[in-house]
């Protein structure tokens, strides 16, 4: 596809850097934004000098809707035609009964995974019908489609990230905006570290005995559905770890 500026969020690891990286390696400017200063600097230089793209990084915190208006709202002239919207800034935080519930977890779930995407959606989305085209890509989950035992509010917010992707796509039909799900089963990312507070122990132990997803492996399946002609809409893509049958049932080897 010819050139297009690309606006990734949550860039600094994981979905997010393998995101900026395919899309970089393949010519595309790209505005990149995370909370870790250090490591946006460094990705967004090493982009730079690599691929000899354009990158612009932004480092705010899209749980901050006064700070993601302010910022989103005064881009540089060259940058302000976003063509692809990859929300991908999320977490998981805990896992336990809603009861033994840590509810700073719940906020900062709901916070990154729901509020965040509308907060950065809505300032992106008046450009895009404004020019009638542009696609918006939610990262969603296997847990947005299938709720586990003890993942009630991330399975909660994921289920949101699925609704509002329908919701997004049934408002802007008529604006030739296309908007895809895209939701990865087990991926091995900092994802199981953040959710274990920095326990490395119990974030190995998810992905023990079987090959998950990589990131890269997901990049590649988002730049697929952004680089498919305009009459063409990926709706929502489910990949999984061929080891991985559905949210719960895996196939382990050791």
């Amino acid at each position: 596809m010819k050139s297009k500026t690309v606006l990734i969020t949550g860039a600094t690891a994981g979905i997010g850097e393998a995101c900026a990286q395919e899309f970089a390696q393949n010519g595309h400017r790209l505005i990149l934004t995370g909370r870790r200063v250090d490591r946006l600097a460094q990705l967004s230089t090493d982009l730079q000098e690599k691929f000899q793209v354009d990158v612009l990084a932004l480092e705010f915190d899209v749980r901050d809707r006064e700070m993601t208006s302010k910022v989103l709202g005064n881009l540089p002239a060259a940058y302000q035609h976003i063509d692809v919207l990859v929300n991908n800034a999320g977490l998981a935080a805990g896992i336990s009964t809603v009861e033994n519930g840590d509810p700073e977890d719940w906020d900062r779930m709901i916070d990154t995974n729901v509020k965040g995407l509308l907060n950065v959606s809505r300032m992106i989305i008046p450009g895009m019908k404004d020019r009638q085209s542009g696609h918006i890509i939610n990262l969603g989950s296997i847990a947005g489609k299938q709720t586990y035992p003890n993942g009630n509010v991330y399975c909660a917010t994921k289920h949101a990230v699925e609704a509002l992707t329908a919701g997004m796509r049934i408002d802007l039909l008529p604006f030739k905006i296309r908007v895809t799900n895209v939701c990865p089963g087990a991926v091995e990312t900092e994802f199981s570290l953040v959710r274990f507070h920095g326990d490395a122990d119990k974030a190995r132990s998810v992905y023990r005995g079987y090959t998950p997803l990589m990131a890269k492996d997901v990049a590649e399946v988002i730049y697929f559905a952004a680089s498919r002609p305009p009459h063409v809409t990926l709706n929502d893509v489910l990949v999984m770890p061929t080891a991985q049958a559905d949210a719960t049932h895996f196939h382990r080897e050791r």
